[in-house]
């Protein structure tokens, strides 16, 4: 892992006329033809990644100042049901072992735990909403924007291996690099 944290470069951000506005040029994808929807999503994830991570923080952010004792409490609710969930992924065998000693302190922990996320459930889907909206904003432009000669040539030096950005970390992880980078 230390080595793609060392050769992770972050890419510059792209001008909001090319993002955007003016030089920008959208069209409704293909549907027919789901490969090239799909090679058209990856190669602009690539390019516009570092706008992309713009969307999703400012996204977050608004979410966060129009809600944000719910957006603090979904958070903590998040970090607690994933902190639990990886406890419970590595030690399971003494989580069930804890069960069937004591079923009557497992059946309240249990009980406690549901009242909590649904205590929670209200600010847990302000955190989610947060993050869902930036992700279909992300998707959408993505999916609409086509693309030129500049975002060809930056995708073809990222896929030769010259470079390691964060979107293409995420992706080759997601097992979608393979075909885009070689």
């Amino acid at each position: 892992m230390d080595k793609v944290t060392n050769d992770l470069e972050i890419p510059p951000r792209r001008d909001w006329n090319d993002f955007f506005l003016d030089s920008a040029r959208f069209q409704i994808p293909n549907l027919k033809d789901l490969n090239k929807w799909n090679n058209r999503v990856v190669q602009n994830l690539i390019y516009y990644q570092t706008n992309y991570f713009y969307i999703l923080f400012g996204t977050f952010f608004i979410t966060g100042l129009l809600h944000p004792v719910k957006m603090l409490v979904g958070t903590v609710t998040m970090i607690v049901i994933i902190v639990i969930f990886a406890y419970v992924s590595t030690e399971g065998r003494a989580v069930h072992n804890f069960k069937k000693q004591y079923p009557a302190a497992g059946l309240i922990f249990i009980l406690l735990g549901s009242c909590f996320v649904m205590y929670t459930l209200g600010s847990l889907l302000v955190f989610l909403f947060g993050i869902l909206m930036s992700l279909a904003v992300i998707f959408l432009h993505a999916s609409l924007r086509l693309r030129h000669i500049k975002n060809k040539l930056v995708n073809k030096i990222e896929g030769s291996g010259l470079r390691r950005t964060p979107m293409g970390v995420l992706l080759e992880e997601l097992g979608m690099g393979q075909e885009y980078f070689g």
